[in-house]
């Protein structure tokens, strides 16, 4: 067995910039959902239409995605990536500032559609740092930051509000988001525009990104248990319009804004289940259990953020463990431990209706952030060990596009779920909640089915990647230029 590479302090720099865009994007995502009350008060609103500062970056994000591979090619991964950072962090300023819902709102779609470029390019530029023989162990370690965001989220946003009024819910990225510039300028190596610069896939752009946003608009349309024609007509031409992208990606001459061959290609696609499922599980974990806490359980924001913390820490004490197995180790191991990992941790929520015990919450959120984090770096070092370089940001868009869609669709669906288990459970709200865990546990029955494909042996760097492995050998591979 080969020893693990060394991975020495200046990419470790790279990664700790690269990762605070990450940071950023993600923790926005759940930092607003303690703050719905005071912005309701602050806008007098109902909470239904304050919901619409979370959803509205939500969908921002998710229709911002696809296009980072084209962005990075064409302007090249660090100026895209910079470029973003400063949108965003102008973006925070304004969200500080609105002085109406709707401006929020608006403020909110240009914040989402500048964090929706930063994971995606940031791996992307990261994976051309590290190289095939490092990333693994670099994503053992930046993965965990994603898994971390929803549980500080809310920890953070009811801080902030303990001593502070809402505008600092956005003001807090203005000074991440300048030392993330600033440190960028020299810890981040440059990278060039693709010399080969596809033209922009309008056409896959008008279907994909509205018709990913549609979607993720009708399933959270049902979540109110109101009229459904309105959200089943939406999620239906939704669907329509990702259908019409397939056709269309599959039919272009042209480079597709994300093509559907490639997960066609092993072990991409088995590795996209694997990361679809992890989304859905994590964020809809992280969508119910601090619902369940403060509605069902009567627990404050505080102590809300407190009791959920566990589940970073697991992630974290996993990304230590793991860092040099993630090269060395069999990834089919690894991935199929955190699903069992994942699923023993979400056994005691179906049980919630018999008054379970805060040491036995917290355990079980050990448990899954530990999970968690042995699933999500060996399935991304698969893809980046294997890819050439030149492929790398639109393999990163690909990979970031299936979690994000994972996360917003698996929660919208446990949303749904849970309001028809409410309708039928009346007073009994515990009951509800027990029940749609079990939804959750199913999402862990159905990645062992896809992890069972992923490779035996490690994924080693100099293994011939699916695209050079198509080459005749006169060719040369673009990664080894």
């Amino acid at each position: 067995m080969s020893a693990a590479p060394r991975v020495d302090a200046a990419l470790w720099r790279t990664a700790f910039v690269l990762v605070l865009g990450t940071f950023m994007a993600t923790l926005d995502s759940t930092i607003v959902s303690v703050g719905v009350e005071v912005l309701a008060d602050r806008f007098d609103a109902p909470v239904t239409d304050i919901q619409w500062v979370s959803t509205a970056y939500l969908l921002a994000v998710v229709a911002a995605v696809p296009a980072s591979g084209w962005l990075a090619d064409r302007f090249g991964g660090r100026r895209t990536w910079l470029t973003a950072v400063v949108v965003f962090v102008l973006a925070s300023v304004l969200c500080a500032l609105a002085w109406s819902l709707p401006s929020l709102v608006a403020f909110r779609v240009l914040q989402g559609l500048a964090g929706g470029l930063l994971p995606a390019t940031g791996q992307a530029l990261l994976a051309r740092a590290a190289g095939r023989e490092r990333i693994g162990r670099v994503l053992a370690v930046v993965s965990v930051v994603p898994l971390l965001s929803p549980v500080l989220g809310p920890l953070v946003g009811g801080s902030i509000l303990g001593v502070a009024d809402w505008p600092w819910l956005f003001a807090v990225n203005v000074p991440i988001g300048l030392v993330a510039v600033l440190l960028a300028r020299r810890a981040v190596p440059a990278a060039p525009p693709a010399e080969a610069r596809a033209p922009f896939d309008a056409r896959g752009a008008l279907l994909l990104s509205p018709g990913l946003a549609v979607l993720v608009y009708g399933l959270t349309g049902l979540e109110g248990g109101g009229p459904v024609a309105a959200p089943v007509a939406a999620i239906a031409v939704g669907a329509a319009m990702l259908a019409g992208f397939v056709v269309h990606g599959l039919r272009t001459t042209r480079t597709p804004l994300v093509d559907p061959r490639l997960f066609a290609r092993p072990p991409f696609g088995v590795a996209a289940l694997a990361l679809v499922l992890l989304g859905a599980s994590v964020f809809g974990t992280m969508f119910l259990l601090p619902l369940y806490l403060q509605s069902a359980a009567g627990l404050t924001a505080w102590e809300t953020g407190l009791l959920l913390a566990p589940q970073g820490v697991g992630a974290a004490v996993a990304a230590i463990a793991i860092n040099r197995a993630v090269v060395t180790a069999a990834p089919r191991t690894l991935v199929l431990t955190g699903i069992a990992l994942v699923a023993l941790g979400t056994a005691p929520f179906t049980r919630l209706h018999h008054d379970l015990p805060d040491a036995v919450i917290a355990l079980s959120l050990l448990l899954r952030g530990a999970g968690a984090a042995m699933i999500g770096a060996p399935v991304m070092n698969i893809v980046y060990s294997r890819i050439d370089r030149a492929d790398l940001p639109r393999a990163a868009s690909a990979l970031n596009l299936l979690n994000t869609l994972g996360g917003s669709l698996g929660t919208a669906a446990l949303a749904v779920v849970l309001q028809a288990r409410l309708a039928a459970h009346g007073p009994d709200a515990p009951a509800a909640f027990a029940d749609t865990f079990w939804w959750v546990l199913a999402l862990a029955v159905v990645a062992v089915l896809g992890a069972t494909r992923l490779p035996r042996p490690p994924a080693l760097p100099n293994e011939p990647t699916t695209a050079s492995a198509s080459r005749k050998p006169s060719e040369k591979d673009p990664a080894d230029a």
